[in-house]
């Protein structure tokens, strides 16, 4: 017979003896309690959260740009011209 029960925190198997959970470390102190709910505390979202909405209303609406700028372009070839360059420059 086992000695252990789930945690009613995290659900993770934890030996009676123990005095917190190894896994989440809930403890009498933090919760750990016959009644706990599983997922209680967690501060999930709810099922009807809007995951656009919440993205356009933290961050606003103006959408990205979809390439990257010519002159972003030219700036890295020069550089890797310029890196080449220098690097074979002795030889």
């Amino acid at each position: 017979m086992s000695d252990a029960f789930p945690c009613p925190t995290c659900g993770e198997e934890i030996p009676s003896s123990s005095a917190a959970c190894p896994h989440c470390g809930a403890c009498e102190n933090t919760g750990w309690n016959e009644d706990a709910s599983r997922c209680n505390g967690l501060n999930l979202p709810d099922n009807d959260f809007d995951h656009d909405e919440f993205v356009k209303s933290e961050f606003g609406s103006s959408a990205k740009p979809s390439s990257i700028s010519w002159l972003w372009w030219i700036v890295g070839l020069v550089t890797t011209i310029a890196f080449l360059y220098l690097l074979f420059r002795g030889f």
